[in-house]
């Protein structure tokens, strides 16, 4: 396997993030609830974005704290292998999600429960 093409593919992908969540901040900043300079539906509409952005944020901070944990179990050795079972996970997961912690089996039996 390569470690290498993983790694940067992960440290791009954590790139992209940092540069969205730079751009996505406005987005989540508070609305101002003023009605005299704002009408209603346009207030509404401002904190459904802002409702957005928040959750958009949120996964994206999930989505860099895998990247971590994937970049740290690559210098560990121990990229590659489920959590669950220390079964090899399949290179195509990991194409699809470096960040991957488990292999097929195991994250087919965590959601059937």
């Amino acid at each position: 396997m390569d470690l290498e093409k993983f790694r940067q593919k992960l440290t791009d992908r954590r790139k992209e993030l940092l540069s969205r969540t730079e751009q996505n901040k406005q987005s989540a900043e508070s609305v101002e609830l003023d009605q005299s300079r704002v009408g209603r539906l346009s207030r509404m509409d401002s904190m459904q974005i802002q409702a957005m952005a928040v959750e958009v944020e949120r996964r994206n901070l999930l989505e860099l704290q895998r990247i971590q944990h994937a970049l740290t179990r690559i210098e560990s050795e121990d990229f590659g292998y489920c959590v669950e079972c220390d079964e090899a996970i399949a290179e195509g997961r990991l194409e699809v999600d470096p960040s991957a912690t488990l292999c097929v089996g195991c994250a087919s039996v965590l959601e059937q429960q």
